[in-house]
């Protein structure tokens, strides 16, 4: 092949190159602006109105930007809430076990009504105990509510489980911390 040949295969690809990105701009403008029909407020969304005006402050847009809830905890709020026994687990309280442990504590959400903190109690020593557990429901760090479970008598040696409710869902909570109170 000579510098020639190869100078116009290099002309040749170059034009054809030009030629299909000047098609794709063509394409482009039949086609029109990529636009979004919302199904259910009819509002169309392009690139030019997305992102816009910010409308009100709705649970929702809270979940996406925690820090933008701002509430104060209205203190502690005492629960007697009911136990379940499921079951025994061995007795072995003493110098380097604790006499009662909380096990497995789950935070979800009661769908347009409660956040909820299911958990499991284990009584480790064979007298029986009256538990006091305190629950923090957070969001991003700030208190939203506390709060503070008194449970029935619990058996020497029993595990039980139970149900701790917190704010309504229409309040943010990324993260529940609970722990025994009594008997520490």
């Amino acid at each position: 092949m000579t510098i020639r040949s190869v100078d116009k295969w290099l002309g040749s690809l170059a034009a054809g190159l030009l030629g299909a990105i000047a098609a794709t701009a063509v394409v482009a403008q039949q086609l029109g602006p990529q636009e979004f029909r919302d199904p259910k407020t009819g509002q169309i969304w392009t690139p030019e109105n997305v992102g816009g005006k910010s409308g009100p402050n709705t649970p929702q847009d809270r979940a996406f930007n925690p820090q933008g809830q701002v509430v104060t905890s209205p203190g502690n709020v005492v629960q007697t809430p009911a136990v379940t026994v499921l079951g025994t687990v061995p007795i072995t309280a003493g110098p380097t076990v604790p006499i009662a442990i909380i096990d497995n504590a789950t935070l979800s959400a009661i769908p347009a009504r409660n956040w909820q903190v299911v958990l499991y109690l284990n009584n480790n020593s064979a007298a029986p105990i009256n538990p006091v557990i305190e629950c923090r429901f957070t969001n991003a760090g700030n208190v939203v509510l506390t709060a503070t479970a008194n449970l029935p008598t619990v058996a020497g040696g029993q595990r039980v489980g139970l149900t701790v409710y917190g704010p309504a869902t229409t309040l943010f909570v990324d993260r529940a911390d609970c722990r025994l109170l009594s008997p520490s």
